[in-house]
C-alpha cells in the first residue's frame, strides 16, 4: 500500500504554539508511516527546537519527513525579537500582532511550495490559519483542517452556537444544560471560552469568518479516536462528508528516546535521574502534576499546590514551568526546605511528559485539561484529576469525568483569561481531597482505574494496523490521491 502513496506530498502548517506543533508533528509521523512525503512549515526558532529529534526519528524509521523553516516577520508587526511561538508572548495583548505576522507568511510559503518536488498534494493546517485556504486554492490543492480538541468540544460549540442557551441565564454562575446532547451536560457561562461570552463585534466577525472558511475545506481531522467518544463522532460524520479521527497522535512515539525528546530537549542527566526515581517507586503510586505551557500560576497558588501534594502523603512529580519559576517561588521552596522534606520530585521547566506518564509507577495525573495532556493521560491508561483553566478545557474535563468516568474534578468553577493568572485560588485541602479520591483503594477507585486502563488499550489499538484511526488516515490519503488524479 505504501508504494502507491509515495509520490503524495503533504504540507502541514501548524499554529505556532506547543499545543499545535507537537500533535501535528506526531501526526506527520503516523502519516509518513503509510508512505507519503511530509513537510512541516515552521519558523527558524521553532525548527531549532524540533529539528534534531524529528530528523533522528525519520532516519531511524526510514520516513520522508522534513521541516521547512520560513523567516517569521514578527518584528514587522510589533513583536519583540524571538517571539515565534505563542508560548513565548510576554503579554496577551500581543496575540493580535502575532496572528498578523502569521498571515504575512502566505506569500513566502507559496513561493517555497511552488518549488517543492514533488509538488504538494494538499495542505493540512490549524483552523486558526484561515489564510491557508487561499494558499491551497492558489496552489490548486485541497486543504484539510486539523483540530487539536475533541469531537465532544466541537459538538458543544455547535450546540451553543445554534441554541444560544447560555445567553438565557441571568448570571455567569447560573447553570444551564446543553440541549440535544447524548449525555447530560451541565455548564455555566463562566466556564465558556471568551469568544462565546464576550459581546464583541470584532470577535464575532473573526469567529464567523473562521466558520465560513472551515466550510470550504475538503475535510476535518481530529486528534481523538472513535472508541472514546462514538456518539459525538457520529454527529460530525453525519454533518460532514470527510470527518476523520486520526489519534491519539502521541502514540506515534513508541521508543523511549522519542518519548523523552518529544516537544523539547531535556538534559540527559534529568532524564536518568527522573527515571531512576520513578523506578524506585511502587507501581501506580506516583502523582504527576503538570499544568501546560500557557497557564500562569501565582506564587501563592503554586505554594498551595506544593502543600496539597505534600499533605497527600504520596510520592509525586511536580512540574513548574520556567516562566512561573519566579524569585518568589524559588525563595518559598528554599525557605521552607520543601524539596528536602517531601516525598516528591520538583522539575523546573520542560519535562518529558509522555515518558513520565507511561511509567508503571505513575498512578494519577493532575492536569490543566489541555487536550494534548488529556490524550497523553488516556494513552497511558492513567486516571486524572481535572483542573481546567481556560479556553475549551472545561469541556475536556467533561470528557474525562462525565463521558469516560476516568477521573475526578478538582472543583474549579470559573475560567481564567487567556495567559493570565487564575482568579480562583485552589487551596491545599481541595487538592489533597481530590488526590485521596483518585487514589482510593475502594471499589469506586478500582473501577475508575480499570476504566482508565481499558481506554488506554483502546487508544493503542486505534492506531495499529486495522484500528479505527489507522484506517481513517488511510482514507485521508486515498482522498488526497483522488483529488490529485
Amino acid at each position: 500500500m505504501a508504494s502507491q502513496f509515495e509520490q503524495l506530498h503533504f504540507l502541514l502548517i501548524p499554529l505556532f504554539s506547543q499545543s499545535h506543533i507537537i500533535p501535528l508533528t506526531d501526526f506527520a509521523k503516523l502519516l509518513a508511516r503509510q508512505g507519503p512525503i511530509v513537510s512541516i512549515i515552521t519558523t527558524p526558532l521553532n525548527a531549532k527546537r524540533y529539528k534534531k529529534s524529528l530528523s533522528d526519528y525519520a532516519l531511524r524509521a526510514n520516513l520522508k519527513i522534513q521541516l521547512l523553516p520560513i523567516p517569521f516577520p514578527g518584528q514587522e508587526c510589533g513583536l519583540p525579537e524571538g517571539c515565534e511561538n505563542m508560548d513565548s508572548l510576554p503579554s496577551p495583548g500581543l496575540a493580535r500582532p502575532f496572528f498578523d505576522a502569521c498571515t504575512l507568511l502566505q506569500e513566502p510559503i507559496q513561493n517555497v511550495a511552488q518549488k517543492l518536488e514533488p509538488k504538494p498534494s494538499c495542505i493540512i493546517s490549524s483552523g486558526a490559519f484561515t489564510w491557508t485556504q487561499n494558499l491551497a486554492q492558489n496552489l490548486g490543492i485541497p486543504r484539510y483542517i486539523f483540530h487539536t480538541g475533541s469531537c465532544f468540544t466541537l459538538s458543544c460549540f455547535d450546540m451553543l452556537s445554534k441554541s444560544k442557551v447560555h445567553e438565557s441565564v441571568a448570571s455567569d454562575l447560573d447553570t444551564f444544560y446543553l440541549p440535544d446532547m447524548p449525555h447530560k451536560i451541565e455548564c455555566t457561562r463562566s466556564q465558556l471560552p471568551d469568544f462565546m461570552t464576550k459581546n464583541s463585534l470584532e470577535l464575532k466577525a473573526i469567529v464567523d469568518h473562521m466558520k465560513e472558511v472551515d466550510s470550504l475545506a475538503r475535510g476535518t481531522l481530529v486528534n481523538s479516536f472513535e472508541e472514546l467518544e462514538p456518539w459525538y463522532v457520529a454527529q460530525h460524520k453525519k454533518a460532514n462528508k470527510n470527518f476523520w479521527c486520526i489519534g491519539p497522535v502521541a502514540l506515534a512515539n513508541e521508543e523511549m528516546e522519542d518519548k523523552f525528546r518529544r516537544g523539547n530537549e531535556t538534559s540527559i542527566d534529568k532524564q536518568k535521574f527522573c527515571l531512576k526515581w520513578l523506578d524506585s517507586k511502587e507501581p501506580g503510586s506516583v502523582i504527576y502534576a503538570c499544568f501546560g505551557s500557557m497557564c500562569h500560576l501565582s506564587c501563592m497558588q503554586l505554594a498551595e499546590i506544593g502543600l496539597g501534594l505534600e499533605s497527600s502523603g504520596r510520592p509525586f512529580i511536580w512540574i513548574i514551568r520556567e516562566s512561573d519559576y519566579s524569585p518568589d517561588v524559588d525563595r518559598w521552596l528554599k525557605d521552607n526546605k520543601f524539596e528536602e522534606r517531601v516525598k516528591g520530585l520538583v522539575i523546573r521547566g520542560w519535562a518529558p511528559q509522555v515518558l513520565i506518564l507511561s511509567h508503571p509507577s505513575v498512578g494519577g495525573f493532575l492536569t490543566h485539561c489541555g487536550w494534548n495532556s488529556i490524550m497523553e493521560g488516556i494513552c497511558s491508561g492513567v486516571p486524572m484529576i481535572t483542573w481546567p483553566m481556560f479556553s475549551e478545557q472545561f469541556f475536556n474535563e467533561m470528557v474525562v469525568v462525565n463521558i469516560s468516568s476516568s477521573g475526578v474534578k478538582i472543583g474549579v468553577s470559573t475560567a481564567m483569561k487567556f495567559a493570565e493568572e487564575l482568579n480562583e485560588l485552589v487551596k491545599r485541602e481541595k487538592i489533597k481531597a481530590a488526590i485521596d479520591q483518585l487514589m482510593d483503594d475502594g471499589e469506586e477507585g478500582q473501577e475508575m482505574r480499570k476504566r482508565a486502563r481499558k481506554l488506554g488499550e483502546m487508544a493503542t489499538k486505534s492506531i495499529e494496523d486495522g484500528g479505527s484511526s489507522h484506517m481513517n488516515i488511510t482514507l485521508l490519503i486515498r482522498d488526497v490521491m483522488q483529488q490529485n488524479d
